[in-house]
């Protein structure tokens, strides 16, 4: 059975009696002076930070997942540009080679016409250079043969004439 029902708990010269006492006006006085009002209003303002502190952090939340859906759609941008700037690049790549191509080629026919230019004056100076050496040669010839005939008095008539005719072949 409890020591609450029992006698001796309820005389003076028990001490057990004087603390419960003691601990029922410390309790009284606490109620009195405020104690659990404050305690309340303590608990009230760690419980709205608490609050604050979580509405702070699903703010940053959700702009976080904004800023990530930002980064996102700027990244899918990026790398849109990117592609749209190698196939340009591949474009221009693929152009500049057929350019460089016909340019090629076009250089080519120009230094084989130079050449073939080249050759036929080659040619042309070369027969040329021929033909004043033959009529060169064949003036030295004549000269000799003539000199021969005058040294030995007889005159040729066709020799004459084709002297004549050599001149005009030679021009």
């Amino acid at each position: 059975m409890p020591a609450f029902f029992d006698s001796y708990f309820w005389s003076f010269s028990n001490p057990e009696l004087w603390v419960g006492v003691g601990l029922l006006l410390f309790v009284a006085i606490l109620v009195r002076a405020g104690v659990p009002k404050m305690i309340a209003a303590q608990l009230d303002a760690k419980a709205a930070t608490i609050q604050a502190d979580l509405d702070e952090a699903a703010r940053l939340r959700a702009e976080a997942e904004a800023m990530l859906a930002d980064i996102r759609i700027q990244r899918e941008d990026a790398e849109r540009q990117a592609s749209e700037m190698l196939k340009a690049a591949e474009a221009d790549a693929a152009r500049l080679a057929i350019e460089a191509k016909a340019k090629l080629e076009e250089q080519i026919t120009r230094r084989a016409a130079l050449a073939e230019r080249k050759i036929a004056s080659a040619e042309a100076q070369a027969a040329a250079e021929v033909k004043a050496a033959a009529a060169e040669l064949s003036a030295q010839a004549a000269e000799t043969i003539l000199a021969a005939r005058v040294a030995a008095g007889q005159p040729d008539p066709t020799v004459d004439s084709a002297i004549k005719g050599l001149a005009a072949r030679l021009q």
